[in-house]
């Protein structure tokens, strides 16, 4: 109840610029649901400005057009979010026995082209999205066993591939 009522606070003013800090902070998921819909309408039918503090990147993936990340102090990125996670650019990685083989294997077909680094047990590419079933395809053709394909499109890898210096707790693995 805090939350609507601070909004509810917030808006008597009509202000143009609305300042949000974790908004959905507490709420029960209809009214993360509600509080989502109310800034989109907001934004979109009343035509009013809202920055979002949040760290929960799937609500903001949701609601924002534009994003500025901040880690330890300092800005790292700024802009559209659709530009930012283009589909054009997600991240593949595909898990293989021997990925340095498997490199060399690829390394006069197209999809060199849009290799990005080995892993330990890896290759990362980046790809446009609607690529991705033609080079597993292209694997399997060549008889490569493929024992993991990872898609990280999402504001949360591209958080994490921004601000991941030092990892605090380690990845967990099963």
């Amino acid at each position: 109840m805090k939350q609507r009522l601070g909004i509810a606070v917030a808006l008597i003013h009509n202000p143009r610029l609305i300042i949000l800090d974790e908004p959905t902070n507490g709420l029960d998921p209809q009214g993360i649901a509600d509080m989502r819909n109310l800034i989109l309408h907001l934004s979109r039918h009343l035509n009013k400005t809202i920055i979002v503090s949040s760290h929960l990147l799937f609500e903001i993936e949701q609601i924002c057009t534009r994003m500025l990340i901040i880690d330890e102090g300092k800005m790292k990125v700024e802009g559209d979010l659709a530009a930012l996670i283009d589909p054009d650019k997600t991240l593949v990685e595909i898990g293989f026995s021997n990925p340095e083989k498997v490199k060399s294997l690829l390394e006069n077909t197209k999809w060199f082209s849009y290799f990005q680094k080995t892993g330990k047990d890896c290759l990362v590419f980046q790809m446009p999205k609607n690529l991705i079933p033609e080079l597993n395809r292209q694997l399997v053709e060549f008889q490569i066993p493929v024992l993991s394909l990872e898609v990280r499109h999402s504001l949360e890898a591209y958080f994490l591939s921004l601000t991941r210096t030092s990892q605090y707790v380690a990845p967990f693995t099963d």
